[in-house]
């Protein structure tokens, strides 16, 4: 028996009982892309953070103004 010939008998026996879960992908992947997009973006602040922290803990001259 060929796959899609079985997918349409388990169709016609469920109906929306069958292939449960079908749906969950898509949300997981665009779950997915969420999560690393966030993780991208605290990637690059904190990048911007240790950058600022190492220009301001640099010791002052007397002569430099703000």
């Amino acid at each position: 028996m060929g796959t899609l010939s079985g997918w349409i008998q388990e169709f016609q026996k469920q109906r929306e009982k069958s292939f449960p879960g079908s749906g969950k992908i898509k949300s997981s992947n665009e779950e997915m892309y969420r999560l690393r997009k966030e993780l991208a973006d605290m990637k690059q602040e904190r990048d911007i953070l240790k950058k600022a922290m190492a220009i301001f803990s640099r010791p002052r001259s007397g002569n430099e103004s703000l």
